[in-house]
C-alpha cells in the first residue's frame, strides 16, 4: 500500500520568522569572521615579525611588506562585511565582492598552511571559508 505523506503548507507568519532567523544568522557569521579578520589583521600590521613567525610559519618566509599588506588586505575586506550596515542597497554588493575576496584569501592561506604541515591553522582558514562562503550564497539572492 502507497501513502502519500501529508503535504505542510507554511503561514506567512511563519515564513517570516524562518527569513528572521535566517538573517540573524547570516549577520552573526558576519560578525564573526568580521572580527576574526580584522583582529588577524591588525596583528599583522602591528606585531614584530618575531611575533608573527613564532605563530605561523609562513611569515618567516615571506618579505614583511607582503606580511603588513596582506594584513591591510584583511582589514578592508572584513570592513567591507560590514558594509550593509550603512545602507544595503550600497553595502549589498560590497559585502559580496568581500566575501568572494575573502573566500579566495582563506583558501590561499588554508593551502599554505597545508604546505606548511600548520594543521590547526589551516582546518582554521577551512571553518572560516565554510563560514564565509555561506554568508556570500546567503546573501546572493536578498535584493
Amino acid at each position: 500500500m502507497i501513502s502519500s505523506a501529508p503535504t505542510r503548507t507554511h503561514t506567512p507568519a511563519q515564513l517570516r520568522l524562518c527569513a528572521t532567523y535566517r538573517n540573524l544568522g547570516l549577520w552573526t557569521m558576519q560578525g564573526w569572521v568580521a572580527m576574526f579578520f580584522i583582529a588577524a589583521g591588525y596583528a599583522k600590521l602591528t606585531e614584530p615579525m618575531a611575533n608573527l613567525t613564532a605563530l605561523m610559519t609562513w611569515p618567516g618566509m615571506a618579505a614583511e611588506g607582503l606580511v603588513r599588506g596582506l594584513g591591510g588586505v584583511e582589514i578592508a575586506l572584513a570592513l567591507g562585511l560590514l558594509a550593509p550596515l550603512a545602507s544595503w542597497r550600497v553595502g549589498r554588493p560590497i559585502l559580496l565582492a568581500s566575501a568572494a575576496g575573502l573566500l579566495a584569501l582563506q583558501t590561499a592561506m588554508a593551502g599554505v598552511h597545508i604546505l606548511g604541515a600548520d594543521w590547526g591553522l589551516a582546518a582554521v582558514n577551512l571553518v572560516l571559508a565554510a563560514m564565509t562562503g555561506a554568508v556570500m550564497l546567503g546573501r546572493r539572492g536578498e535584493g
